[in-house]
C-alpha cells in the first residue's frame, strides 16, 4: 500500500510525508470566494460569517434593548397597550437596521434580491396566509384598540382578562386562571363584548325572594340599606332595586347596580357575595323570610283516605 502511494506521488513529483506534514491554508479558505455576481462583486466565505455574526447578535441587541425600553417605559404614566406598541416598533427598527447592514456587509447589490424577493414573497404569502392575517391583524387591534391590556372581554363563551397582545395571538386569562391563546384575526372577525372599552364600571344585579307575605316596602328599603353599606357599589349611577316578578315560590326582588372592576370577575363576584351577606342579616333581623322552593300536593279520590302511621321504623 506504501509502495503504491510512493509511486503516485513520484509520478505527482511530490513525497508523500510531504503531503502529510503540508499545512492547511486557513487564510485561503477564509477569502474563498463563493458566488460571484454579473457587475464583479464577489461574495466570500468571510463577508459570509461576518454579515451571520452581525445578523445575528444584531437580533439578540434588538429583543434586548426592546425589553429594557418597555420596562423603562412601564414605570412611567403610559398605558400598557401603548408600552406594547413602542417597544414593537423599536424592535422592528432595530432589525430593519441589522438587516441592512448585514446586507451591507456582504457588498451584494440590493437589485439582484428583486426577483429572489418577489419569489419569496409569492411563497410566504401562500404558504402562510393565516400567519401574516394574524400579524396584520394585531397590529389593527394594536392601532384602533378595540381591546386593550387590562381590558375585560367575553368571547366565545369565555371570559377573562387581556394580558398580551402579540404579533400573532392575544393571551387571555379566564376567571378561572386559566390562559387562553386566541389568534388576532379572530378578535375582529367574531362578536367580542368588552365590558371595559370605554370605561372600567360594570353593572351587575342580584336576584333576592322573599317568602309570600313579606312587607315589599320594607323589602326595597332594607336592600337599599344594604347597597348603601357596600363601599364597592358606585353611587352614581343610583342603584335601583325592582320588584321583578311574582314567582312560583317567592317574591322576586331584582337588584341593579354598578361597580368599578379593576381585576375582573373575582371582583364582582365578592361584591354581590357582600351584599347577599348584609341583605341576609336585616332580613332576619326584621323577621323577613328568604323563600325557598315549596310544593302543595292536592290528591282528587272518590272516598276517604286512609293514612297510617308506622311507628316501628
Amino acid at each position: 500500500m506504501w509502495v503504491l502511494a510512493e509511486s503516485f506521488a513520484g509520478k505527482l513529483g511530490h513525497n508523500p510525508s510531504e503531503i502529510d506534514q503540508e499545512p492547511m491554508d486557513y487564510k485561503a479558505i477564509w477569502n474563498q470566494p463563493l458566488f460571484q455576481f454579473g457587475d464583479g462583486t464577489t461574495l466570500t466565505v468571510s463577508l459570509l460569517v461576518i454579515a451571520l455574526l452581525v445578523f445575528v447578535f444584531g437580533l439578540l441587541a434588538s429583543g434586548l434593548i426592546s425589553k429594557l425600553v418597555g420596562r423603562r417605559l412601564s414605570r412611567l404614566d403610559i398605558a400598557p397597550d401603548n408600552v406594547a406598541i413602542l417597544r414593537r416598533l423599536i424592535y422592528i427598527f432595530l432589525v430593519l437596521i441589522t438587516t441592512l447592514l448585514a446586507l451591507s456587509l456582504l457588498n451584494v447589490p440590493i437589485t439582484h434580491f428583486t426577483f429572489i424577493s418577489g419569489a419569496l414573497a409569492v411563497g410566504v404569502g401562500f404558504g402562510a396566509q393565516n400567519i401574516i392575517n394574524n400579524f396584520i391583524s394585531g397590529w389593527i387591534l394594536m392601532s384602533e384598540r378595540p381591546v386593550r391590556i387590562g381590558d375585560f372581554i367575553e368571547i366565545e363563551q369565555s371570559r377573562g382578562m387581556v394580558e398580551h397582545i402579540g404579533n400573532r395571538s392575544t393571551r387571555i386569562r379566564r376567571i378561572d386562571g386559566v390562559h387562553i391563546m386566541v389568534p388576532n384575526s379572530q378578535l375582529l372577525e367574531q362578536v367580542l363584548i368588552n365590558w371595559t372599552l370605554v370605561d372600567r364600571n360594570i353593572r351587575t344585579s342580584v336576584l333576592i325572594g322573599v317568602a309570600y307575605g313579606s312587607p315589599v316596602r320594607l323589602v326595597e328599603k332594607l336592600i337599599y340599606q344594604a347597597i348603601g353599606e357596600i363601599d364597592d357599589i358606585l353611587r352614581e349611577p343610583a342603584p335601583v332595586v325592582a320588584f321583578s316578578d311574582f314567582g312560583d315560590n317567592s317574591l322576586v326582588f331584582e337588584t341593579l347596580f354598578w361597580c368599578r372592576i379593576v381585576s375582573g370577575e373575582r371582583e364582582l363576584r365578592m361584591v354581590r357575595s357582600d351584599l347577599r351577606f348584609r341583605v341576609d342579616e336585616l332580613f332576619r333581623e326584621n323577621d323577613i323570610t328568604i323563600a325557598f322552593p315549596q310544593r302543595d300536593v292536592h290528591l282528587d279520590s272518590l272516598g276517604p283516605i286512609e293514612i297510617k302511621l308506622n311507628r316501628d321504623g
